[in-house]
């Protein structure tokens, strides 16, 4: 009775013309458009929901968690060389410098792209999505949307720092002269990758078209 009150009050608070609120939902793997009641796709046997429940403050307290990682992530070292008896740790951005001070520069870019400007970047596009259903942005929702889609879809791409160390570690073995060891940056790393993109998918984008369509309702 309780669960079937709730989703009552959602269809309630959803704007007349949408989907969601004839009691509809959308299949998030074969997109077949079911009754909400099944809970169940027809076809692929997902399970069906009209929205993402507490999808906001999960998203938030995902992106929260990945901020802290990201802290430790950049100051402490991700890879540790040791040679001939003397260690030596190597911070993201520090690899990155010692990239271009050899001249492989290429490389340095790669590295500073996809380990420094995307994770940011994708932070700062979650909380931005995440502020603009909040606050009623009346910025497009289609262009929101895109973003989301964008941001999505390079994430995952944020792993190359930790793949290249990991490359290293199973390569690099000169008769016990010369190893290679992840740091305690590269498992902070990993969990900001992670992190967001576990934040990307709990945030639900048809919140954004909800609150357009309630404007529309309003006009």
């Amino acid at each position: 009775m309780l669960g079937a009150h709730r989703r009552i009050t959602t269809r309630m608070s959803l704007p007349a013309n949408t989907a969601a609120s004839r009691n509809l939902a959308a299949c998030h793997l074969c997109c077949k458009l079911a009754a909400a009641d099944l809970h169940h796709c027809p076809r692929c046997g997902a399970a069906l929901h009209l929205r993402k429940s507490d999808s906001i403050q999960r998203t938030l307290a995902l992106l929260l968690t990945s901020c802290i990682l990201y802290i430790p992530a950049n100051l402490y070292p991700i890879m540790i060389t040791e040679q001939f008896g003397t260690a030596e740790g190597s911070t993201i951005l520090g690899g990155v410098i010692l990239l271009i001070h050899h001249g492989a520069i290429p490389v340095a870019l790669v590295i500073f792209l996809f380990s420094v400007m995307v994770p940011v970047g994708k932070l700062m596009a979650m909380f931005y999505l995440v502020w603009t259903v909040k606050r009623h942005s009346p910025v497009s929702a289609r262009q929101r949307t895109t973003m989301y889609q964008i941001t999505e879809f390079v994430g995952k791409w944020s792993m190359v720092d930790v793949f290249v160390v990991a490359i290293l570690v199973a390569l690099v073995h000169l008769g016990g002269l010369l190893s290679i060891r992840p740091g305690i940056a590269a498992l902070c790393f990993a969990g900001v990758v992670i992190v967001t993109m576990l934040a990307a998918e709990s945030f639900d984008p048809r919140l954004i078209w909800d609150e357009m369509e309630a404007k529309k309702r309003d006009n």
